[in-house]
C-alpha cells in the first residue's frame, strides 16, 4: 500500500542550499522593504540569500552570486527605481533568468514591482529610461572589442527586463514605506 506521505520531488539537477535568492538594490530599499522581506522569510523558516551579507571577503562576486542562484529554488527581483541603474542587479536578473531557464520546472521566479509600474521595467521607461541613458552614454564611450562586450550586455540587460515582466509577479505600486 502506497504511503499517505507525499515525497517531496527530486532537486538533483538543481541543488538548493537556499530557499530563496533575494535581489534588490541595496542602496536605495535594503533598509526598508527588503530587509522586512528578508527577516518575515528567514522568520518563516526559509534559508534566504541577500547579497552583501552572504558574500565571502576576498572572493569573486560575479561568481559568488551565481552560484548562490543555481543554489536557489526560488529567487525575489524587487524592481525599484533605482534598480536598472546598478550594473550589479542587472547583471543578477540576467543570471536568475539563464538559471530559470536550465531549471524551469524546478526554480521559480517572482517579480515584485516596488513603486514601480511594470510597463516601465518591460518597456525601460521612467527611471529605467534614465538609467539605460547612462548605460548607453559608456557604450559610445567604449572602443573596439570592449565596446562590443558592452553592447552585447546592455542588450541582454533590456531583454531580461521584458522577460521578467511576462512572469506573474506583484504589483507594489503606491505601498512604499507602508
Amino acid at each position: 500500500m502506497a504511503s499517505s506521505a507525499a515525497q517531496a520531488p527530486s532537486f538533483s539537477s538543481c541543488p538548493a542550499n537556499y530557499d530563496v535568492f533575494l535581489s534588490f538594490m541595496v542602496e536605495e530599499i535594503g533598509t526598508r522593504f527588503a530587509d522586512h522581506l528578508y527577516i518575515a522569510l528567514v522568520q518563516a523558516g526559509f534559508r534566504t540569500f541577500r547579497g552583501d551579507d552572504d558574500l565571502e571577503m576576498g572572493e569573486n562576486i560575479n561568481s559568488q552570486l551565481l552560484k548562490a542562484i543555481q543554489e536557489s529554488r526560488t529567487s525575489i527581483i524587487v524592481f525599484s527605481k533605482g534598480y536598472a541603474s546598478s550594473i550589479r542587479c542587472l547583471d543578477e536578473l540576467v543570471m536568475i533568468l539563464q538559471h530559470k531557464n536550465t531549471c524551469s520546472t524546478h526554480y521559480q521566479v517572482l517579480p515584485v514591482f516596488y513603486d514601480v509600474d511594470p510597463s516601465d521595467v518591460r518597456m525601460q521607461m521612467g527611471s529605467f529610461e534614465k538609467a539605460f541613458n547612462k548605460h548607453e552614454q559608456r557604450l559610445e564611450m567604449e572602443e573596439g572589442k570592449r565596446k562590443h562586450e558592452w553592447k552585447t550586455k546592455v542588450g541582454g540587460w533590456k531583454d531580461a527586463l521584458t522577460k521578467v515582466t511576462d512572469l506573474a509577479g506583484m504589483d507594489l505600486k503606491n505601498h512604499a514605506d507602508r
